[in-house]
């Protein structure tokens, strides 16, 4: 039933093509296991969790839990839920009613319409439709979500129309009698309100639901997935205890372990291209010392840890020095445009916002001290780390002659080759990249070697208007 043209549309149709109902865990279970004997990659995309996030997961689906995801911001929870759709059957039928808003399995539906129609027509003369996957996951956040929003209300209109309170025809359905036969996420669950989680929890328990105290019992098949923050979730009185009981699973999620993962993980999702017109070539260092400030923001001590450091920091602080390498090539009309160290002074714009100060701390240090210092502290690691593996003396050996070397984001890279006529072999050994094929990549060579030199405070530096003198 892979084309829509063969697809059953009746009934008596869906029942000779031999098709059989699975609750919505079953069907998961199956397919992912498929997909896991077949060596399929299970979760595309999903970088650094290959060995600690995904078996657990694999092992939630297998044992049919519903799952919390527990992590700081950015560590890819949305992702991860939004994933398991793939698992699901690109289609199901469901009774084709239009005025009832669940998609009724059709041989065990569970609300009156459904079973009023399956009860008094002839197979034959009951349509069938088919429900997409993609359509069937359903995510909500958690502030000011209320019990009508996810399991359902009387409607007034409704009842001003005629129906009766007790009827099931007055109801309004939540979004989890919607996603009957579906995924349910809730997203920052410890932002939601008492009254609904002890609505959720019946749910995840007796997987029925009930409204308002009227006799109208439904027998909800979904698979239901939760996020939260750490801090949020383990303060005491924020999620009620018979909730984090019910819970069959608790996935922790991280930050990536090694900067590698960071910085591919940062590429992947940047997505931003670097040929066209006005092409961009990246050197190795500017990429670790982006995904570095990241890290060196994780641990800082100016920030408040418990909020976390998205990777949209990185993301976001990579687009915008592509952004600026490029226009500066379009301006000075150099190609390829390549990054260096001035142009991290606009990281700025990218990531206040997305840090947020320890407002506990006894330091004073405004948003943008406070940047400076983390991007400083991500140059001067990876600096050395490029002084202990190549080692760089005759690089500084030109240096300590005296020079004296302005440098800026808008400044033409011929201004650098002026000062540097001879460029040493060491420099296309340390940094990966050919700095003798154009003026371009030697400045950036030069501002990571004379940044790199100034945070380890071996030579001084003066700025004025976004121009920086650097001098032994």
């Amino acid at each position: 039933m892979t084309s829509t043209m063969t697809r059953p549309k009746t009934m008596a149709e869906l029942r000779e093509s031999g098709w059989q109902p699975r609750p919505v865990k079953d069907e998961l279970r199956d397919n992912f296991i498929q997909a896991l004997a077949s060596g399929d990659e299970l979760f595309p995309g999903i970088i650094g969790y290959e060995d600690t996030v995904i078996p657990e997961i694999s092992n939630a689906i297998i044992a049919g839990h519903d799952m919390l995801f527990l992590g700081e911001k950015g560590q890819a929870k949305s992702r991860l839920m939004r994933a398991l759709v793939q698992f699901l059957d690109p289609v199901i039928p469901y009774l084709d009613i239009p005025a009832c808003a669940v998609h009724e399995d059709p041989y065990a539906p569970i609300t009156r319409l459904g079973k009023d129609l399956v009860a008094n027509h002839p197979m034959q003369d009951i349509p069938i439709a088919w429900w997409p996957r993609a359509e069937r996951y359903a995510e909500r956040l958690a502030p000011g979500t209320k019990f009508a929003d996810i399991v359902g209300e009387i409607d007034p209109a409704k009842l001003a129309s005629g129906h009766s309170m007790s009827a099931e025809e007055a109801l309004h359905f939540g979004l989890i009698p919607r996603m009957h036969r579906g995924l349910f996420a809730m997203n920052e669950l410890p932002d939601l309100d008492e009254l609904v989680q002890v609505g959720l929890f019946n749910l995840l328990e007796e997987r029925d639901v009930q409204i308002r105290g009227y006799p109208v019992n439904f027998d909800i098949d979904v698979l239901i997935l939760f996020s939260a923050n750490p801090s949020t979730y383990n303060r005491s009185g924020k999620v009620i205890p018979q909730l984090k009981d019910r819970i069959g699973t608790t996935i922790q999620t991280h930050y990536p372990r090694r900067r590698e993962q960071g910085i591919e993980i940062m590429k992947q999702e940047a997505d931003i291209g670097t040929d066209g017109e006005y092409p961009v070539l990246i050197p190795p260092f500017m990429e670790e010392i982006i995904e570095q400030v990241s890290i060196a923001a994780r641990a800082s001590k100016y920030i408040d840890q418990q909020s976390g450091v998205s990777a949209r920091l990185s993301i976001a602080n990579y687009r915008t020095m592509i952004a600026n390498a490029r226009q500066r090539s379009i301006r000075l009309g150099e190609s390829p445009a390549v990054p260096r160290i001035s142009d991290l002074g606009h990281l700025h714009a990218s990531s206040l916002g997305k840090l947020e100060l320890d407002m506990m701390g006894s330091s004073q240090m405004s948003d943008t001290q406070v940047i400076d210092a983390i991007i400083a502290e991500a140059i001067g690691f990876v600096f050395k780390e490029y002084v202990d593996e190549h080692g760089l003396d005759e690089i500084a050996e030109i240096f300590a002659k005296g020079v004296r070397i302005e440098v800026g984001d808008m400044l033409p890279s011929s201004e650098y080759a002026n000062r540097l006529q001879r460029v040493p072999p060491v420099w296309d050994k340390a940094f990966e990249v050919n700095a003798a094929e154009s003026d371009a990549v030697r400045a950036s060579c030069v501002e990571f070697v004379l940044a790199g030199l100034y945070v380890t405070d071996r030579i001084s530096r003066s700025q004025l208007h976004g121009r920086i003198e650097y001098e032994i």
